[in-house]
């Protein structure tokens, strides 16, 4: 092909057909009359000079044309246009939510350098997948690993500042030196930890997160160096983090460092598990190298210390994997469930421009007869499908700006992220480019119809033939509509069936008439037993005398509260194989120091023997509460009362038997739990457990409660007014809470279900109603020749039924592979629960039910005489 040919097919088609021959007769002559080589070259630059700006003017003045001819006739059909729109919008607005709350928990990498180097270190047991790294661990492996270019540690740690006369309780973080190092952060202001802050016995120093530095410190330009009270102990401002770091999580406030001493890494405190920790791989270490170095490592120290280190392990994994497993596949099923929604608008939208072209048919050979070119009516069509797509997905950006923030409450709370999802510009740049792909996806099939060469068939026939190919292609679009439609009623059913099961789990105690809040005693004033004791008789005592208030206790942490571990490892006499195992799985119990009347207050069913009294002093026998999977574990059909065990070093003597509590978390089977007095402690030990939330039982209704929550204030506050007072709730709004992610699940999957529901019961109704339009002569021969009501009833149910039938089939065999993918959100929900597969079946069956009624409706009235005359 001449070279000045393929220049000039950069002109629409219809341009050449008109103009080509006479661009390419002038083109010849002025070449033929260059006079050199150079003057040749010239006029080549200065033709493609030429071409290039026109042909994309007259590209731009033909897409104009069309744009106006698509306009005209969208305005011509409103109820069409409407409906387009409005299936793209949400089509486009799923989809673009869910990837919005998608991509920024498991794509976008984590605010720090270089990320990807970044690593999570812990602990395994037999027993524990992953658990928190000992201090004497963490030092050994540190010094041991070659691995990493930093190793850090954190805990969570909280304060009690006094301002106002309120003492208020603030969360942050208690770090090593090298943490924020690890991280690759650096304060804005001021400097970051120096070695000589985190060794034992040195001056507190302390970090304020911008947030806190602009609320607690007004923004104090000059607060490096000021002087700040936490817990009655002075500590300095060294530094202020940026507004963008937020670690380990979004709440804390402030890092102080651990200061870790020799106490801290005796052999027995290798059974103290608290310290999360963040590496930095070395530049050109894999992570599979420093797992295998670490596994050495971990071999070593069971060599060094064969009890405490007993079949103890180390696990690596990437900081970017910190997201749950649980809460990874909940956002994979709800990115499932925005494309269904998408591929069921795609396919409606599709089915709609299929009966909308062959509706157009005489209009598309009458345009061919008179001179379009098939290029023409292609792009004519192609305009149209994208302009539709255009005006939906703006649209859909406002749905999905309005449903980002309801789908945020899935973000998992560990992330050390403080925004939240939103529609940003990378966010719209995959809307816009969502939008372009759906509207070339749903634009194909008219376009495919109008690629044959419309004849004189289509000025006959005009809008009354569909030809079978068509008819096929329009229902199996209907069928993947309804297939998909049924795997997200059979998801959304299976989560509503894991929500009630979650739900009618007993936890152990009686949640409903019980008021909490947490009165972390401040220290030192409080390191002696007989300081706190003092305080909880009197405040107890007082409480207790409130009208409607029936009883209350104290307890060290409330089960499904902040802290769900508090797991030690205990002894009992004549288990040697125990006694010898620290780190056995089964040999430990969730340890609770209480206050007499707390079992009363939880209304925690007391089994056997008696509850914790206030005569279990100090200096009595230590006496010990435990819970009916503790007797099961160690004293299987035997009489426990009497029995003895050893917890730090003491002997305890067991003195009642109570249910079963559930402290982790309705879903998860808590380990055997011990109840102690908050008497018998030594001075100074274990002030970390020592009883500090208060619950309350009461008789008074939810109205009164308003009152009743002043009058415990003041009780607390005349007992010490430097006492903090914080997490004030029911403690049914907390067992509430433990549904709360199931239940936004539930309803986030349901909307998307019933979005695929309505649109695909769209799509029957479109489906039929188009059939039922083509074939209105048919029907009205069939009735002039004797059919009754019942026999066009039959003929259109029919067609319903079997797009029902051939829907459902393949759409519960996928919903169970669906199910089987999410096994892990079901609660212990079978994949293939009967009354889920059932109810499903019977709302795709409702739903092809409810979109073939308007059109048999309208087949039963044809006229047979009007039918028979059209056209």
């Amino acid at each position: 092909m001449h070279p000045y040919r393929l220049l000039l097919r950069l002109y629409p088609a219809s341009f050449r057909h008109e103009y080509g021959a006479e661009m390419s007769t002038i083109f010849a002559r002025r070449r033929r009359d260059a006079p050199g080589p150079l003057a040749g070259a010239a006029l080549w630059i200065e033709t493609i000079a030429e071409v290039l700006p026109n042909a994309a003017l007259v590209h731009w003045d033909v897409l104009a044309q069309d744009l106006r001819y698509v306009a005209r006739t969208l305005r011509r059909t409103p109820g069409f246009a409407i409906t387009a729109v409005l299936i793209v919008a949400l089509g486009i607005g799923a989809t673009t939510a869910a990837f919005s709350v998608t991509d920024f928990v498991l794509i976008r990498p984590l605010p720090f350098p270089e990320p990807d180097r970044l690593v999570k270190l812990w602990e395994k047991t037999p027993g524990y997948a992953t658990m928190e790294l000992s201090a004497p661990n963490y030092h050994d492996w540190k010094a041991a690993a070659k691995s990493f270019a930093s190793l850090g540690v954190y805990r969570a740690a909280a304060v009690t500042m006094t301002s106002a006369g309120e003492p208020r309780r603030f969360i942050g973080s208690s770090v090593s030196a090298d943490l924020l190092p690890t991280l690759g952060v650096a304060p804005i202001i001021g400097r970051a930890f120096a070695a000589d802050d985190d060794r034992d016995g040195a001056a507190g120093t302390v970090i304020l997160s911008y947030q806190w530095w602009q609320t607690e410190f007004g923004g104090d330009p000059n607060v490096v160096g000021r002087s700040v009270i936490f817990d009655e102990k002075p500590y300095t401002v060294i530094g202020v983090m940026s507004r963008e770091f937020h670690f380990p999580t979004s709440d804390v406030l402030f890092w102080t460092t651990n200061r870790f001493g020799e106490r801290d890494y005796q052999p027995q405190e290798r059974t103290n598990n608290y310290l999360y920790a963040v590496g930095r791989l070395r530049r050109g270490v894999t992570l599979q190298q420093a797992r295998a170095e670490m596994d050495v490592i971990a071999a070593q120290s069971i060599q060094q210390y064969p009890k405490e280190n007993k079949d103890t392990g180390a696990v690596l994994l990437l900081l970017s994997e910190e997201v749950s497993n649980r809460s990874r596949l909940l956002l994979m099923a709800l990115s499932g469930a925005a494309a269904c929604v998408l591929l069921i608008a795609c396919a409606n939208l599709a089915n709609l421009l299929l009966a909308r072209a062959l509706g157009r048919r005489r209009e598309l050979a009458v345009r061919a007869a008179i001179g379009a070119g098939r290029e023409r009516l292609i792009r004519q069509l192609m305009t149209e499908s994208l302009l539709l797509a255009l005006v939906g997905g703006a649209l859909g950006i406002a749905v999905a700006v309005v449903a980002v923030p309801l789908l945020a409450r899935l973000v998992p709370a560990t992330l050390p992220i403080a925004a939240a999802p939103s529609v940003d510009v990378r966010v719209l740049m995959f809307a816009a480019r969502l939008t372009l792909v759906t509207g070339i996806a749903f634009g194909l099939a008219p376009v495919v119809r109008a690629g044959g060469s419309p004849d004189l068939d289509g000025l006959r026939e005009g809008s009354r033939s569909g030809g079978g190919q068509k008819e096929r292609l329009r229902s199996a679009l209907v069928v993947a509509e309804i297939v998909m439609s049924v795997v997200l009623l059979v998801s959304a059913g299976l989560l509503i069936r894991a929500l009630l099961t979650v739900q009618s789990i007993d936890p152990g105690f009686k949640p409903e008439g019980v008021l909490t809040m947490r009165t972390e005693l401040p220290m030192p004033a409080y390191g002696r037993v007989a300081t706190r004791e003092a305080f909880y008789s009197r405040v107890l005592r007082e409480i207790r005398a409130v009208p409607g208030v029936t009883s209350a206790g104290y307890v060290s942490f409330l089960p499904m509260g902040s802290m769900r571990g508090g797991i030690f490892p205990v002894s009992v006499k004549g288990d040697v194989e125990a006694a010898n195992d620290t780190r056995r799985a089964n040999n430990v119990a969730a340890i609770r120091y209480v206050t007499p009347g707390y079992f009363e207050a939880m209304a925690i069913p007391l089994k056997r023997g008696r509850d914790i009294g206030a005569s279990d002093s100090r200096d009595r026998q230590f006496v010990a509460v435990v819970s009916e999977s503790f007797v099961r574990r160690y004293w299987p059909g035997e009489d426990p009362i009497g029995r003895h065990f050893t917890f730090a070093f003491a002997d305890r003597e067991v003195v009642g038997v109570v249910a079963d509590v559930r402290f982790r978390g309705l879903e998860r089977e808590s380990e055997p739990q011990v109840y102690l007095s908050s008497m018998q402690v030594a001075d100074g030990a274990i002030t970390f457990y020592s009883p500090k939330e208060l619950a309350v039982r009461t008789t008074a209704p939810p109205a009164t409660l308003a009152t009743l929550v002043p009058g415990v204030r003041a009780i607390i506050r005349q007992a010490d007014p430097k006492v903090p007072i914080t997490r004030v709730q029911m403690l049914s709004d907390m067992v509430d809470l433990e549904t709360a992610s199931r239940s936004v699940q539930v309803r986030v999957l349901s909307a998307f279900a019933l979005i695929a529901f309505v649109l695909a019961g769209i799509g029957i109704h479109g489906l039929l109603s188009f059939s039922v339009s083509q074939r209105t002569q048919e029907i009205g021969v069939r009735m002039a020749l004797g059919a009754q009501s019942s026999d066009i009833l039959s003929m259109v149910l029919r067609r319903s039924v079997v797009l029902a039938v051939a829907g459902v089939i393949p759409g519960v065999a996928l919903a169970y592979a669906a199910g089987r993918s999410m096994e892990a959100l079901l609660a212990g929900v079978k994949p293939a629960d009967a009354p889920t597969l059932v109810t499903a079946v019977g709302l795709s069956v409702l739903m092809t039910v409810l979109g073939s009624l308007a059109p048999t409706l309208r087949a039963l009235r044809v006229d047979p005489i009007s039918a028979i005359r059209t056209e």
